[in-house]
């Protein structure tokens, strides 16, 4: 990929961490402070994208490698139509998961050799890599409770195993490159949460706050 202007934030985590959360107060904060910007999530973002996450989400079909297939059209629709024109206009885009998604939960947690998954990811998003990545990280325990009142998707209804290794995948993900990953702890204070990814981009990328 030739050089792109923007910057790529991306946002992962174990269901319930509250990445979702964290993005949307992100992008908030940059139209309050006049920063242009993009927020994206996968799977999803697109109209084919968006239909695909309802498959991955409902379809009872599918197995790991289904999935990683599934993940990596979407992907692709949506690293090609959306986030790299607003990198090349010179964009920050937010990214509600990215790659590493399945890394860990097709990988680590459904077992498919890590090499599939990287070259797949790799022609999928066009070779494109984010600036900077928040592991936002929760106990399995404290995923099941935040989501014991919410109507469970394929995904959630997966076993403590299930999850036990996604988040141990996550984990060992983020340790193995430090220079792009900041790891929060999910369970503070969504407001604390938000300032300490506002200050970790800062001193990253020096964003300029008001």
């Amino acid at each position: 990929m030739k050089n792109l202007s923007g910057k790529l934030i991306v946002f992962e985590g174990v269901e319930g961490c509250g990445k979702t959360t964290q993005s949307q107060l992100l992008s908030k904060y940059f139209y309050d402070n006049n920063i242009d910007h993009l927020l994206v999530r996968e799977p999803g973002g697109t109209e084919t994208g968006e239909q695909i996450r309802s498959i991955l989400l409902h379809s009872e079909e599918l197995n790991g490698l289904s999935e990683l297939f599934l993940l990596s059209a979407a992907r692709q629709i949506l690293i090609s139509q959306k986030v790299i024109p607003a990198l090349e206009s010179g964009k920050i885009v937010i990214s509600d998961r990215f790659y590493f998604s399945s890394l860990a939960y097709q990988g680590y947690a459904r077992g498919i050799d890590e090499s599939i998954i990287l070259n797949l990811s790799k022609v999928a998003s066009l070779e494109i890599s984010p600036d900077i990545a928040f592991l936002l990280d929760i106990s399995t325990s404290q995923s099941f409770n935040r989501k014991i009142n919410d109507t469970k998707d394929r995904f959630e209804r997966e076993s403590s195993t299930f999850h036990n290794s996604v988040r141990n995948g996550y984990l060992s993900i983020a340790k193995s490159d430090q220079d792009l990953w900041r790891i929060i702890e999910g369970d503070k204070q969504v407001s604390e949460v938000h300032q300490e990814i506002i200050f970790l981009l800062n001193e990253k990328l020096s964003l300029i706050t008001q």
